[in-house]
């Protein structure tokens, strides 16, 4: 390589690097911005200075200016709805780049493997028995034990390949779909049918506080150290022998990322539902930005699937008002078109 080629070479990758932050930079601010806009939609006339008022009076910077009413349409309903959007759409997006790498399968993500699925029943058969507390750990044992039965089914005929990894995914998810219409059919009664397969079908209606925290948190102890696994989840893009050359305990790391994984998938699905599409379409769409390197590809994705979800959650509670669609019908009209998309470039 001469030294014109070096040059150019570490040109690139500045050019590529100042890419990225610029991205990351634009993301940060669009998903602030957000947060500000899509607060202030719904029936109750609300504005952005409004909004950031009321948040800086229950922070104590300032006295409260708004009416009590305004004051817990803004602080009570609508910012801990949004904020559980932006945490719930990050990480799922984290677990779709961290599945879709140890699996070295471009379709894995929480809902096609089979976790939304085990996390809904652990959710659901808890719920009909009046627990709501354990619902966050129901949906972890739920997600792990789907994740056991997919990769399990996926290795009995031999070596685990990305396509038998997705059919397998594709049973235990229905699977996991027929034992929760079972559960459901067998104890629920009156209107806890309707407000069942809402939750079922995605839905953030009854975001407050506390599932704020639960999904907030859930992204700080797991999300976070997530984000730090990138040169680990590089090696395994090459392959478990590449990987094991890296110095990789490939066994132990693919468990620990699934499993991770599949904690955070349980307690996003214990405040959301399960919501699809999103730990799919979006790692795609920012791979086709950046490159495969996930050192940006995990943040952006987060960041990503943040912006995609809170505003595809203000479509769902606007577009139709007084009526409100589950945020799951929405993000499978706008990912599937898109996925599609993505597909005919790449087989282009």
């Amino acid at each position: 390589m001469t030294v014109i080629d070096v040059a150019h070479e570490s040109r690139t990758r500045q050019l590529r690097r100042t890419g990225v932050l610029a991205l990351a930079a634009l993301l940060v601010a669009g998903v602030a911005a957000s947060i500000l806009t899509a607060i202030t939609f719904g029936p109750a006339a609300v504005s952005s200075v409004d909004v950031w008022n009321t948040i800086l009076a229950h922070l104590g910077a300032r006295a409260s200016v708004l009416a009590p009413l305004q004051d817990g349409i803004v602080w009570q309903l609508r910012l801990p709805r949004v904020l559980t959007a932006a945490a719930v759409g990050a990480g799922l997006a984290l677990c779709g780049v961290v599945m879709q790498a140890v699996t070295r399968n471009a379709l894995a993500d929480p809902y096609l493997l089979g976790l939304s699925s085990g996390a809904s029943l652990g959710v659901v058969a808890v719920a009909l028995l009046g627990a709501a507390l354990v619902l966050p750990l129901a949906a972890f044992v739920g997600a792990m034990a789907a994740l056991a039965a997919t990769l399990g089914l996926a290795s009995l005929a031999g070596e685990l390949t990305p396509s038998r990894t997705v059919l397998a995914g594709v049973a235990v998810s229905s699977l996991g779909a027929a034992a929760t219409s079972f559960v459901i059919f067998w104890t629920a009664t009156g209107d806890s049918y309707r407000e069942i397969l809402g939750w079922l079908l995605g839905s953030l209606a009854g975001a407050r506080w506390p599932q704020a925290a639960i999904a907030g948190g859930a992204l700080l102890l797991v999300g976070l150290p997530l984000l730090f696994s990138g040169r680990r989840l590089d090696a395994f893009a090459f392959g478990d022998t590449t990987a094991a050359s890296l110095g990789i305990g490939v066994t132990s790391t693919r468990w620990l990322l699934l499993g991770a994984a599949a904690l955070l998938t349980g307690a996003m699905v214990s405040v959301s539902g399960a919501i699809g599409f999103v730990g799919l379409v979006v790692p795609h769409a920012v791979r086709l930005l950046v490159g495969s390197g996930h050192r940006a590809v995990l943040p952006l994705s987060a960041l990503a699937g943040a912006l995609v979800l809170i505003w595809s959650d203000t479509v769902a509670r606007s577009l139709f008002d007084p009526r409100e669609l589950p945020v799951g019908i929405v993000t499978a009209l706008l990912g599937a078109p898109f996925f599609a998309v993505i597909l005919a470039r790449r087989s282009a």
